[in-house]
């Protein structure tokens, strides 16, 4: 009771005066990826039912929860109302549907799913390869110079399923820049080492998309396989932009719009050669992942997108509101 009467009656004004309506408005659009069904020592970074509803609970009192497809109109017209704030989900995961969909409801809240049209019906991300065979792999260590798999990062103790988190953000940190084929080539090397069978139910289905669209919830593209388009020849980024849109389009038979860069870090991950693949492709406008707001004054080819993380409603308001004041998007 006592952080819900701040948040209402010291951080929503104080919101409010951030982001007023109209012209001066402030726009904040929240980023997630999955949302658990329950508590998950291996994914420290992703929030579980319970969490992701007081979330929303708290995200709910604060903003104006706008569709993003409205929120990007209404930002270049000038003629949004004030606090207002967007959802939106990256890569596609089955939760999106199973977890996150009816909390959403239940608190009337839109929300935008950025979809890598390449891993529906049963594919798995490079990321999520690593979790998953560190999570069942049959060791007390893990060598990643003797192995070949990240010369350097020495042998780690993987006993726990803190030290386990922390190779596979290791491994993962060390790959994640590397072109496609040599990403998957290391990804291969390490499953190599563990005979445990993965998941084949961690993104979205079809049938899923095609659910979640009808719920009324947008999709966005997020290319095909989510490389990172820096590291990707042009040619081939061109084709990830676009043939992500096209199946996406093809499996709903409505347009799709709205685009996420993968990872998302501005002149890391992607450049001016991106955005004007996006632009040209036919979205109306783009997201990344650098912290802050955005303002009319802001490329709508890459708006800004921020989660806090506490595990607090009343600190999870606070820094919400915090990241108000970052008008000039910064990456983490």
């Amino acid at each position: 009771m006592i952080d819900r009467a701040l948040q209402t009656g010291v951080l929503r004004p104080l919101a409010g005066m951030l982001s007023p309506a109209g012209s001066r408005a402030r726009l904040s659009i929240l980023i997630y990826h999955r949302v658990l069904p329950r508590p998950d020592p291996m994914l420290p970074g992703d929030p579980d039912a319970a969490t992701f509803r007081w979330q929303m609970q708290t995200v709910a009192r604060l903003f104006n929860v706008l569709p993003l497809s409205e929120a990007v109109e209404r930002l270049a017209s000038g003629t949004l109302p004030p606090r207002a704030a967007c959802i939106t989900f990256d890569d596609g995961y089955a939760d999106n549907v199973e977890v996150a969909l009816p909390i959403l409801q239940s608190q009337d809240l839109h929300a935008t799913f950025f979809i890598a049209a390449g891993f529906l019906d049963g594919g798995m991300m490079f990321n999520d390869r690593v979790i998953e065979t560190l999570r069942h792999l049959s060791a007390e260590a893990l060598d990643f110079d003797s192995t070949g798999l990240a010369p350097g990062l020495g042998r780690r103790p993987i006993t726990t399923p803190a030290e386990r988190v922390a190779a596979a953000m290791a491994l993962i940190g060390r790959i994640k820049h590397l072109d496609m084929p040599r990403r998957d080539e290391k990804v291969q090397a390490l499953m190599a080492l563990s005979q445990a069978p993965l998941p084949d139910n961690l993104m979205l289905s079809t049938a899923q998309l095609r659910a979640l669209a009808d719920s009324g919830m947008g999709i966005g593209g997020h290319t095909l396989n989510h490389p990172i388009l820096s590291r990707t020849p042009d040619a081939q980024a061109r084709e990830e932009i676009g043939g992500g849109r096209e199946t996406l389009e093809a499996i709903l038979n409505q347009p799709v719009r709205l685009f996420a860069y993968p990872n998302g870090k501005p002149d890391q991950d992607y450049d001016a050669r991106h955005t004007a693949m996006v632009r040209d492709g036919g979205f109306k406008a783009a997201v990344s992942t650098a912290w802050g707001v955005s303002t009319r004054q802001h490329d709508p080819f890459q708006l800004a997108r921020f989660t806090p993380w506490d595990s607090t409603p009343l600190r999870f308001a606070a820094r919400l509101v915090r990241n108000m004041t970052q008008t000039r998007p910064k990456t983490a």
